[in-house]
């Protein structure tokens, strides 16, 4: 179980009070939640993780059989549950690609979670008319991944300012192109083609868990019309829009993500 902890660099804040588990979007890593996690220090057992391949985790373990696919890393997660002695009554925080993660988690082990807590979701980033509107054309995204193949530190400098938006100018894309530009480069191009890939949308009737949706009013990653497919199929969730430019809304709007996420917390508890 240690090596688990050490696997993914675990680190856990407080030792009383419901769990909070965050959960890092592709190319992230925990230090990203570092704006949020003070906000519920009195209150709740905070977990935080990077995956294999990401921040301080043993890039070492990396499997490129198992991390191909995003139950890979929703094998993390649950290992990571395991590894922690956590049964029951978890709070999962994702990100991005995390939100999914964070489904497949759920449905493969649904005693374990409480409800489900998702920053700018998106089952599906790619398009697929005329039904859904995922943001992104294949040829786009073949494109981004291979600019990583060909120029890994020019992909991470596109890349960065795309993803924090035009709120996020300025500190957020130099924290997140610093992030992208020190994950492992071969286990960043596996993440990136699960991520990016990925069609969870059948998997989204099967997650039985409430869900609070937390959409990013102008995101190029997940526009508006994704938060609206993933409320109507999705069931138990709550969908809020955030009044936030860009795909990290954790990092630079940390305020309204503190207050959507206790406003949330405070009414689960209350109808407990």
């Amino acid at each position: 179980m240690s090596s688990v902890l050490k696997r993914n660099n675990v680190k856990v804040l407080g030792d009383e009070g419901p769990v909070l588990m965050y959960a890092h979007g592709f190319g992230c890593n925990q230090d990203m939640w570092s704006l949020i996690t003070p906000a519920f220090r009195a209150t709740h057992r905070q977990v935080l993780f990077d995956y294999v391949g990401s921040g301080g985790s043993d890039r070492t373990a990396f499997d490129r059989m198992r991390y191909a696919d995003l139950r890979g890393y929703a094998l993390d997660v649950l290992e990571v549950c395991d590894a922690l002695g956590l049964s029951e009554g978890v709070t999962f925080v994702g990100h991005s690609v995390s939100c999914s993660i964070g489904m497949l988690a759920s449905i493969e082990r649904p005693s374990l979670f409480d409800r489900l807590i998702l920053l700018g979701p998106s089952p599906c980033f790619l398009n697929d008319p005329p039904g859904y509107a995922g943001g992104f054309e294949r040829d786009d995204l073949e494109g981004l991944l291979a600019l990583m193949d060909q120029n890994y530190m020019g992909w991470a400098n596109y890349l960065a300012p795309v993803v924090a938006g035009n709120a996020g100018a300025g500190e957020v894309t130099s924290t997140l192109t610093n992030s992208f530009c020190s994950t492992d480069p071969v286990a960043a191009k596996v993440f990136a083609r699960a991520t990016f890939f990925a069609d969870n949308r059948s998997d989204l009737a099967k997650v039985s868990r409430p869900s609070l949706l937390l959409q990013h009013r102008s995101d190029t990653l997940a526009p508006l019309s994704v938060g609206e497919y993933l409320h109507a199929h999705l069931p138990g969730s709550t969908l809020q829009v955030l009044d936030v430019a860009g795909h990290c809304g954790h990092m630079s709007n940390p305020s309204l993500v503190i207050h959507a996420m206790r406003d949330y917390l405070d009414h689960a508890a209350v109808a407990a």
